[in-house]
């Protein structure tokens, strides 16, 4: 458990969240560890190496035997590596030469930096970031009969290019860092099985095709069904912009997205809407909060195995409630059909705890928690 410097627990902890990027992963796992959650990372795609990429080098010279009118800029790492990859391949001058005599619009002051970079001067850039306002920008001038070149990265850019063509434009899509499957695709099954087995409490997502390699997957391995069911209760699906959103929406899972389409931001918005949708009980005269992996006991941070969580699920969907050996038997995973694993996985969990008192053996039929008196009415109906 991660702990804020002041001692207290940060915002995450007692939660895990997982992580789909391959790019930038470390820096959001960072970010989340820092505010005390448990990371599992699993890179649910992988970047095409750009000197292999045969699309983009068929655009490059493409663009260089036929200069294009208009250039977009969309992403400075992704115009960076483009022009370093025309280099490699003996194009860099000749494609550089092109660029000078497009007009070229950069997406945001980053993009606009590494324009200048490269000797270039971009004619406009929006102060928003907003691809929609460089569409407008386009669309509200005569394209009929230009062509543009539209740098890409790594995702498509919904109606964009359809939009363009639609005006009369000819656009050449230069697809810089494609995405493909991972390699090794077994830490993005077990990903897809913790997810399954709510032992996550939220997913991130940063991009769309991170997101439909999700899907996709678990659609291969026959658990499409058992993944959205996840998704769309218990996981919470938390995506980095509503771009990034997109194929998860067409399966009819709710995402949360931050106002500013950042991985802090992203980050933020977790540490509101986890400890949010956490139970919360009066019991035995203390206050717990149940979160995915721990429990707050008066704000004093509990671990508890996975067993003894199972067990406190099934004791707080109805508080108060006697819950028998069988029923908490069927909750637990892999046990069996012998009720002295409850009776194990318990005494774990109350010691796990620290306060005993919190969970009350009713003798021959089973256990309960031991809700304050006054709040029976308030959570009867679990």
């Amino acid at each position: 458990m991660h702990e804020q410097q002041d001692g207290s627990h940060g915002p995450l902890a007692g939660f895990t969240v997982g992580v789909t990027a391959a790019r930038r992963a470390d820096e959001l796992g960072a970010l989340l560890e820092r505010r005390g959650g448990a990371v599992q990372h699993a890179p649910a795609l992988r970047i095409v190496p750009l000197a292999d990429d045969t699309e983009l080098l068929h655009a490059t010279k493409a663009l260089v035997g036929h200069a294009p009118d208009i250039v977009v800029a969309t992403t400075a790492i992704g115009f960076r590596g483009w022009l370093e990859a025309a280099d490699g391949w003996g194009y860099g001058e000749e494609l550089r030469s092109r660029l000078r005599g497009a007009q070229v619009l950069a997406r945001g002051p980053k993009v606009k930096g590494a324009v200048r970079a490269a000797g270039l001067t971009e004619e406009w850039s929006p102060a928003s970031d907003s691809m929609a306002e460089v569409l407008d920008r386009l669309l509200g001038q005569d394209v009929t009969g230009r062509r543009i070149a539209l740098q890409l990265h790594g995702e498509p850019l919904p109606g964009f290019v359809e939009a363009l063509r639609a005006a009369g434009a000819e656009v050449v899509v230069v697809p810089v860092y494609r995405w493909m499957p991972p390699e090794d695709l077994a830490p993005l099954d077990r990903l897809i099985d913790a997810t399954v087995a709510r032992s996550l409490d939220a997913v991130t997502f940063t991009s769309a095709p991170a997101g439909a390699s999700l899907l996709s997957r678990a659609q291969d391995r026959g658990l499409l069904p058992g993944l959205l069911d996840a998704l769309r209760g218990d996981v919470l699906a938390a995506c980095v912009g509503p771009v990034t959103a997109l194929p998860l929406q067409a399966h009819g899972i709710e995402t949360v997205q931050p106002a500013r389409f950042r991985l802090g931001p992203l980050v933020q918005l977790l540490c509101q809407e986890l400890p949010a949708r956490a139970r919360t009980l009066p019991v035995a005269g203390r206050r717990i909060e149940i979160r995915g992996h721990a429990v707050l006991v008066d704000g004093d941070l509990r671990p508890v195995p996975p067993a003894g969580m199972s067990l406190l699920h099934s004791l707080a969907r109805r508080p108060g409630w006697v819950v028998s050996r069988a029923d908490l038997l069927r909750a637990l995973p892999g046990a069996g059909r012998d009720e002295h694993a409850v009776e194990t996985a318990m005494a774990r969990l109350r010691s796990a705890l620290g306060a005993p008192k919190l969970i009350q053996t009713v003798v021959k039929r089973g256990y309960r928690l031991a809700l304050d008196p006054g709040a029976d009415a308030k959570y009867a109906d679990g």
